[in-house]
């Protein structure tokens, strides 16, 4: 039996709270296909932490130097995504940050966000961390970019999955 993956998406961002803006966008899509996009900030999005710098390793000044303007990303994920529901496993945060990219870019989201738990059972959610956690042990990539988190979230999806 092969089991169906849910389009995953994730976003890094310039800091945790307030005031903090989506610097990463990446998705694996069910056929495990990944994008990720670096995000130009806007002259309003200012507040920067050196602690989330200091996790994700992206630096303002790449985000200058190879990052899309906000239009375009907006316009990217509206292209690649369009009428898809993505999973997250931070649901509130990545959602939160997607709006403000939408805000900033006057554009309408065209697909929704959902918390991966809406696919899981109480068993499977409780398996969830300890999971994670031994992928993250098990591949040789760097956390905290976009692109592996969606890898390594859809591949904790599969093997959740198959344990039940």
């Amino acid at each position: 039996m092969s089991t169906s993956l849910p389009p995953i998406i994730d976003v890094e961002a310039s800091g945790f709270g307030r005031g903090s803006f989506p610097i990463e966008i990446g998705f694996a899509l069910e056929d495990r296909k990944v994008q990720s996009y670096l995000i130009r900030p806007s002259d309003n999005w200012t507040h920067w932490s050196d602690e989330a710098e200091a996790i994700h390793g992206i630096s303002r000044q790449q985000l200058e130097e190879d990052g899309l303007g906000i239009r375009d990303v907006a316009l990217l994920l509206n292209e690649h995504l369009f009428n898809k529901t993505l999973y997250s496993d931070a649901w509130s945060f990545d959602s939160s940050w997607i709006g403000r990219l939408f805000e900033e870019a006057e554009l309408v989201q065209r697909f929704r966000i959902e918390t991966i738990n809406k696919l899981l059972t109480m068993e499977e959610m409780e398996r969830w961390a300890d999971t994670k956690s031994t992928l993250w042990n098990e591949l040789d990539v760097d956390r905290h970019r976009a692109a592996n988190d969606v890898k390594v979230l859809q591949e904790t999806f599969k093997r959740v999955i198959s344990a039940s």
